[in-house]
């Protein structure tokens, strides 16, 4: 079971990785869901959790706020990728939409071209796009190579307010791609939520205190 920490920077980076955390998702400013760190914070945090035999999944989003990219942030993006999986990322994380909360597929096309070499994960962006085409995404990912999604099965809440959502997407993704369950995972309340879904990954800010 793969306990994910979510790191706001490389304050608490060490400390989680001490009390058991397998892999990192590194981000800046969680107060807006997460953007981009800095390269120097990229560096450290790489170099720190390969020591311990951790991987690292780098937030990639410029701003906080929607997920509908224009050319320049998505030309900001690629660059970000491109600069991050060399500074040592393992994994990248991102998530862009249409107006109408479909998968910008033309933009993620562009980024998936520039990941090569690293796992790739859809983003809670996810849980924005309608329940009736949940399953189609989850195909269009899959089929694009993107390694696993994040969600929390609802836009709102936590995601033990959303198990049997969560329940039917995990069914059907098994086999085609990971599903990593965050939103509200505490250390209190993990082992619960592992109970009642047949999952191997939790992410977030507080799982390990």
């Amino acid at each position: 079971m793969i306990k994910e920490f979510c790191s706001e920077n490389h304050v608490d980076v060490a400390r989680a990785l001490s009390l058991g955390a397998q892999r990192v998702e590194l981000c800046d400013n969680l107060a807006v869901g997460g953007t981009t760190p800095s390269y120097a914070v990229i560096d450290y945090v790489c170099r720190l959790a390969h020591e311990q035999g951790a991987t690292v999944m780098t937030m990639i989003r410029p701003r906080g706020g929607n997920f509908y990219y224009d050319e320049a942030e998505l030309e900001m993006m690629a660059e970000d990728c491109k600069v991050a999986s060399q500074l040592g990322s393992d994994g990248l994380v991102y998530g862009l939409l249409t107006e109408e909360n479909w998968l910008d597929e033309p933009a993620l096309e562009k980024l998936l071209a520039v990941s090569q070499g690293c796992q790739v994960v859809f983003h809670m962006a996810f849980d924005q796009i309608p329940r009736s085409r949940q399953f189609e995404a989850i195909d269009w990912l899959a089929e694009h190579g993107v390694t696993r999604i994040l969600t929390r099965g609802n836009l709102e809440g936590c995601a033990l307010d959303n198990l049997d959502w969560l329940q039917e997407l995990v069914a059907y993704a098994k086999g085609k791609i990971e599903i990593v369950i965050g939103g509200g995972m505490t250390v209190d309340n993990f082992a619960y939520l592992l109970e009642k879904l047949p999952v191997d990954q939790v992410h977030g800010t507080r799982l390990f205190w």
